[in-house]
């Protein structure tokens, strides 16, 4: 039997972006990413992230805007192998007029009746909604406040999810 999926956004869970912008959070290293042309991103990652997340019970896949520049420019940095991603194609940051987030869909999609966790910064109740709704299987959505990112609590609610 295969695990549960574990769905990672990186702004917010793994940078914190929302954080005061002249402090780095203590345990973070800062990068700056080229992904479109003019200033770079200014990007906040902490290391002992990876072995976290790859120490518990899930197969990982980035679930991000970043889409497959998360394997170039956050894994190497975190520690994470090469993961697969959700392509979001020509929904991309598309509003839905039912409140439902432009990322709920297509993961629920790519899960394909799998038990998944979702960590993200700008879930809501209508997400809710709509995973229970449209999968069948056990599913978390977890939200974690962009300002701090993830925490060993949540690591901790990861590890003891029940999504079986």
């Amino acid at each position: 039997m295969s695990r549960p999926l574990l769905f990672l956004d990186v702004d917010g869970p793994l940078n914190p972006y929302a954080a005061k912008p002249e402090r780095r959070p203590e345990g973070y290293t800062t990068i700056r990413v080229a992904l479109h042309p003019g200033r770079p991103l200014r990007v906040w990652l902490n290391p002992s992230h990876g072995p976290a997340l790859l120490s518990l019970p899930y197969d990982l896949c980035w679930a991000t805007t970043w889409m497959d520049a998360a394997n170039r420019w956050i894994a190497p940095v975190v520690g994470l192998p090469q993961l697969p991603y959700v392509d979001f194609g020509d929904r991309l940051l598309t509003r839905r007029p039912d409140g439902v987030h432009w990322k709920t869909e297509a993961i629920v999609a790519y899960a394909e009746g799998r038990p998944f966790a979702w960590v993200d910064d700008e879930q809501s109740a209508a997400d809710e909604e709509f995973v229970t709704e449209h999968h069948p299987a056990p599913a978390l959505l977890h939200h974690v406040d962009p300002r701090i990112g993830l925490l060993e609590r949540d690591f901790a609610m990861l590890r003891n999810a029940t999504l079986t």
